[in-house]
């Protein structure tokens, strides 16, 4: 018995299609120079936190959102401030690692095609995209039983 040949697609449009999956690879990082980076002064007994809730929700958007190692995370951050023109200090391994215990980091599924819009600025980190206009507007999808 033969085997059956292999479907063939027929691309219409090349071009449109490179760019759709060009499109799909793009993100927008905004970042506010007024954002509070540093943590402001504690004052409780022992040493203080030197990086804000909001610097570390950033390290680990960052983290999510690529699906990095948290070592890999820091230097993509140190990357991403550098082209931004800042000379924030980056949190290390170990303060990450400690404080993303007390740190949610939520990004749902989106379904808009356009890139995801990552929004950093004094009130904090907004994750803007399809899926969220969706979830207000019917729910939260749960599962049926």
């Amino acid at each position: 018995m033969n085997k059956p040949a292999p479907t063939r697609y027929c691309m219409m449009n090349g071009k449109s299609c490179n760019e759709a999956l060009k499109q799909r690879g793009s993100l927008l990082i905004w970042l506010d120079k007024d954002m509070v980076w540093r943590a402001p002064k504690a004052r409780r007994p022992g040493r203080p936190p030197m990086f804000s809730d909001a610097a570390v929700q950033f390290c680990l958007m960052v983290k999510v959102l690529f699906g990095l190692p948290l070592r890999q995370t820091t230097g993509m951050v140190a990357s991403i401030l550098q082209m931004a023109g800042l000379d924030w200090p980056v949190p290390d391994l170990s303060t990450l690692s400690r404080r993303q215990k007390a740190i949610t980091v939520q990004i749902t599924h989106r379904r808009d095609p356009g890139p995801p819009n990552l929004l950093v600025d004094s009130m904090g980190i907004e994750f803007l995209g399809d899926g969220e206009w969706l979830a207000r507007k019917h729910g939260t999808h749960r599962r049926r039983q």
